[in-house]
């Protein structure tokens, strides 16, 4: 992952980096599993937790590799306890946030990967303010972390769904999965984990040639350039040959399924002739498609489709022997559900 300068934070370097810093500092290499055991098994959130590490060692790893960690602001529970959106803050005064989701097989968590996004998509709330900047590896792993330190329970999955666009800030991305899946430290399987992309097509051939074991999910939201380049501006740089190509080759070069994530909104893309375009499209491809009743947000005119037009746009998938199943939304009651996290704060 290249050449570690000071500066990086202690709970975003790889256990190899740690050892190669602590070579380089006259320390034994044991020191560095050590260190990194307490800050990705035992979840350590600062130096001082560090207690079998001698009080020089620390001081000096800590002047050269500062721990990255986040302040809780606000928790906000859905109505019906299933789902807990948190706030948190960045040391330089950046939020982001976070929902914690319990369902039957476990707890799932969808994280932020940037502080805002710029990818400008019509429906969505997360764009609104536009990109602040990208997250450290550290900040995204700390949202995992802090939640299981307040909960006191495992997650047992992870989606990338968050704040940003995971594949806008590649490299802190994919050393995020790296320290989450390591054996010494988190060791989530990364087939517990799941990275969603508004379609950047050269990511998508690079995530590929990592053959990570990592689930992807691409937003489609439309089955025609014309209607995808207005609901999102990505496409006027990836256009659907382009992105369909690229989903093609990570199937190819993986061999794993594809989701493609469809937003349903009333009027705009819900028909039957809209479900009947999609099959075209995605003919061939290894893929499950999920189905999304857009959830509103304040700034924008769009609104989810109706039941029965989503369960129309579902039957002609079905038909057509496609795989698609209508996501179920969760804490849309306190902005949490899909389409609807951003950098918000009332103080």
């Amino acid at each position: 992952m290249g050449e570690i300068k000071d500066g990086r934070a202690i709970n975003s370097m790889t256990l190899e980096e740690l050892e190669d810093q602590l070579k380089a500092m006259g320390s034994p290499r044991f020191r560095a599993l050590q260190i990194y055991q307490w800050f990705h098994k035992k979840k350590a959130a600062g130096y001082g937790a560090l207690g079998n590490i001698p009080k020089e060692l620390r001081n000096s790893l800590e002047e050269r590799h500062p721990f990255l960690g986040l302040e809780l602001v606000e928790s906000h529970p859905s109505g019906d306890g299933e789902t807990v959106k948190h706030l948190f803050r960045c040391k330089d005064g950046q939020v982001l946030e976070t929902v914690w989701m319990r369902y039957k097989h476990g707890n799932s968590l969808c994280i932020s990967s940037q502080a805002g996004c710029r990818m400008g998509c019509a429906f969505c709330a997360s764009t609104i303010g536009g990109l602040a900047r990208n997250l450290d590896a550290a900040e995204m792993l700390e949202q995992v972390y802090q939640v299981e330190r307040m909960t006191k329970e495992p997650v047992s999955s992870v989606v990338v769904m968050g704040t940003g666009e995971p594949f806008d800030n590649f490299q802190e991305l994919i050393r995020f999965l790296v320290l989450l899946n390591h054996p010494e430290g988190r060791n989530l399987g990364q087939r517990h984990v799941t990275v969603s992309t508004c379609g950047l097509s050269d990511k998508i051939r690079e995530f590929a040639d990592l053959q990570m074991q990592v689930n992807l999910a691409v937003s489609l939201h439309a089955p025609s350039d014309e209607l995808r380049t207005r609901l999102m501006p990505v496409n006027m740089r990836y256009p659907l040959k382009n992105l369909l190509d690229a989903c093609r080759y990570y199937v190819k070069k993986t061999n794993r399924r594809i989701t493609f994530e469809y937003s349903l909104l009333d009027g705009v893309n819900d028909t039957e002739a809209h479900a009947r375009a999609l099959v075209r499209i995605l003919k061939g491809i290894h893929c499950h498609i999920n189905l999304i009743p857009v959830n509103a947000v304040e700034e924008r005119a769009y609104r989810k489709s109706k039941p029965e037009a989503a369960a129309r746009f579902k039957k002609v998938l079905d038909q057509s022997g496609m795989t698609a199943t209508v996501r179920r939304s969760l804490g849309e009651d306190i902005d949490a559900a899909c389409g609807q996290l951003r950098r918000k704060h009332k103080p």
